[in-house]
């Protein structure tokens, strides 16, 4: 079978340990199949008969990738994608009926992955050792001909110099730090020299606080608490307990390597304009800052007032920010969601369209996942044939898009492969696994045991186990085939309405757990007054208002649940109810509250609404500057025609009644003359 692309599949059955289906596998996997029993030793010649064709090649076998790889660098041919059947599939206690499991992992990884941006960093090899015993000099003597060192003692224990000075020694605290590889800034409180003089042990001069000192590189033997959250991501921080001699001796050969550049990935791709942080001094929402392990993520100044501010240098790729963002501010770039969902969508269909039932989706990583899967097929009795395992670069970056994704595509059950130790980040993900269970229970396709989960373990045979005990539950409808685009949040809401849509869920609105990427908003419009402060924050633009008349209006389909209207209400009358709305009416602005506008008497220009002078003429009615009637007609003027009767009119703001006359000693004194004169008349 030929795919689009002309792919040929070179699908090897490792001497026969495990078993082909070829019609199952070519039905699904959209290539041309051709097969091999031993296609690294004696039938390489057709590996390279079919490197020979110019064709996009994916071989199925991973455990002999540099060998294909080498063979195709030096026949000047492209490398071929690399595929892992045997023990993903193959080498299973079900292994004969893993033929469509064989199809869905061939097509998927022949969806192509975007290249990964970087990050320079630099490092000048200027390290600060911070300790608090011999150890710490011990080890910068081991790295003096490799890096620029200070080491810095806390002076809690009696240290005696060394008979020269290869590098200086300080005394101080280190109380607090900042930055990365390549530029650290570490405050340190009582800092001081050593005397020459000092003999048996370090004897200091006077201590200052507050003082800076900045390195490229901070190794950490000080035994107490470590500078930064999430220390062990934090490229650069190295950090040993100073009595463990070989995790001090690992961290001298990992500082020794750190002078040079070094490239990074840059794990978020971030868009300000799309953030919903804060608007005018208000914070709406802060999901990220409120889960990022390692502070990479802090609230923007000046320009970036209204935004985060990521550090792509101090970022360690968990993705947590990307999860849960609800705009598509964040998106994890390793690969993109958009790239992930279309290797998801062609592993699910292409499984079905090779005979497969009831597929369970499991994500998992290289580092902790391909091990445990590599141990669970050669140990025990491997992957359940409908275990379709996808790897990801982080687990805790999956956002709810692809749990939407997976369901409606056709999976029976996802679930997330995850350290037995509460990895960094996974609020985030658990967080969408929620949103993902509350969104199939409303619609009616919830089970007994939830759909989506996460198993938490770093024993291979607790998650055969868990894998084995999943029901057979398959959806009784057949799954969409829609292409996901857009924003994560977007692709979400796609795959939640082809979920509804296929399974002709009767269901309008499901309600959602809090701080999920979307619902509506409750306004109490008789608190309202229609001053258009949420109008004005909106970063999406669901709250707008109409330039021909006074109305608020909503727009459900673009609410991201982030606050900001709330925090700016003045009258405090709106909340947040975060749902998923299916009716078509979301997609259209809904009038939240109108007036009748108000015309100027005088000029018929429309301001404001009569309800809003009637409120301000009641609140000023008691006050002495608007007692007269003529004054509190003033207010039903516009700008312009307030102004010209202000001044044109000659009416004095400022002006009180008529004070009262004021009689001196001179006054009475003449009245009583003038009374005395009038009696002897």
């Amino acid at each position: 079978m030929s795919g689009s692309d002309g792919r040929i599949a070179l699908v090897c059955s490792c001497e026969d340990t495990m078993r082909l289906d070829e019609r199952a596998v070519a039905r699904g996997c959209g290539a041309e199949v051709r097969t091999a029993e031993q296609l690294c030793m004696a039938q390489l010649d057709r590996f390279m008969a079919a490197l020979a064709t110019g064709r996009p090649l994916t071989v199925a076998c991973t455990a002999q990738a540099p060998l294909f790889a080498q063979e195709a660098a030096e026949a000047g041919a492209e490398a071929p994608t690399f595929v892992n059947i045997r023990e993903h599939a193959g080498w299973s206690a079900e292994g004969r009926g893993a033929g469509p499991k064989m199809a869905a992992l061939l097509a998927a990884a022949a969806e192509p992955m975007p290249a990964t941006p970087l990050v320079p960093l630099e490092s000048g090899g200027v390290a600060l050792v911070l300790g608090r015993d011999a150890t710490a000099l011990e080890a910068a003597a081991k790295l003096a001909d490799r890096l620029d060192l200070t080491v810095l003692l806390t002076g809690a224990e009696d240290v005696t110099p060394p008979r020269s000075a290869p590098f200086p020694v300080m005394k101080g605290r280190a109380r607090a730090a900042t930055g990365f590889l390549g530029a650290f800034e570490v405050t340190v409180d009582g800092a001081a020299m050593p005397r020459p003089s000092s003999r048996a042990r370090y004897d200091w001069g006077p201590g200052k606080d507050g003082a800076t000192s900045r390195a490229d590189i901070v190794l950490d033997l000080t035994g107490g608490a470590p500078l930064f959250p999430a220390h062990e991501v934090r490229q650069g921080y190295l950090r040993a307990d100073p009595a463990d001699a070989t995790a001090v001796e690992r961290l001298v050969a990992a500082a020794a390597e750190l002078n040079g550049t070094f490239d990074k990935p840059r794990f978020i791709e971030f868009d300000g304009s799309l953030c919903a942080h804060s608007r005018n001094r208000r914070t709406g929402c802060t999901r990220c800052i409120d889960l990022c392990p390692t502070g990479a993520i802090t609230p923007g100044t000046g320009p970036q007032k209204d935004q985060v501010v990521i550090s792509a240098e101090i970022c360690a790729g968990c993705g947590a920010c990307a999860a849960v963002c609800p705009t598509g501010a964040a998106q994890y770039t390793l690969p993109p969601a958009a790239a992930l969902g279309r290797r998801l969508r062609t592993l699910l269909l292409a499984y079905r369209a090779a005979g497969g039932e009831a597929p369970v989706v499991l994500f998992h990583d290289e580092a902790q996942g391909e091990p445990m899967l590599d141990a669970l097929a050669r140990h025990g009795e491997g992957l359940p044939a409908r275990v379709l395992p996808l790897r990801v670069n982080e687990p805790t970056a999956l956002d709810l898009s692809l749990l939407a994704g997976a369901f409606a595509w056709g999976a029976s059950a996802v679930r997330v492969l995850l350290p037995g130790r509460r990895a960094h980040g996974a609020e985030g993900l658990l967080r969408n696994i929620d949103y993902a269970n509350a969104a199939l229970v409303g619609l009616g396709l919830g089970h007994a045991a939830p759909r989506a989960g996460a198993i938490e373990t770093d024993d291979p045979f607790t998650l055969g186990e868990a894998l084995a005990a999943l029901p057979r539950a398959p959806f009784a409808f057949a799954p969409s085939t829609h292409k996901a685009i857009g924003t994560p949040r977007e692709m979400a809401l796609q795959g939640f309405r082809a979920l509804r849509e296929a399974a002709k869920a009767p269901a309008a609105t499901v309600a959602m757990p809090a701080l999920a990427p979307f619902g509506t908003t409750v306004v109490n419009t008789e608190g309202c007054t229609l001053c258009l402060a949420c109008t004005s924050v909106c970063p999406t633009s669901a709250f707008s208002a109409n330039p021909e008349t006074p109305q608020l209006r909503f727009l459900e389909d673009a609410c991201v649940q982030c606050g900001l209207c709330v925090a700016t209400c003045p009258e405090k009358v709106i909340t947040l109810e975060p749902r998923l709305n299916f009716d078509a009416a979301a997609a259209s602005p809904r009038v939240v509250k109108e007036e009748e506008p108000a015309a100027c008497p005088s000029c018929g220009k429309v301001f404001g609404t009569k309800a809003s002078i009637a409120r301000v003429k009641a609140k000023l009615s008691a006050h002495w500057m608007f007692a007269d009637p003529a004054r509190q007609a003033i207010l039903d003027l516009c700008d312009s025609c307030r102004i010209n009767a202000a001044t044109l009119g000659g009416l004095d703001p400022y002006a009180g009644a008529a004070r009262p006359v004021t009689k001196t000693t001179e006054d009475y004194l003449r009245e009583a003359e003038r009374a005395k004169r009038e009696d002897q008349k």
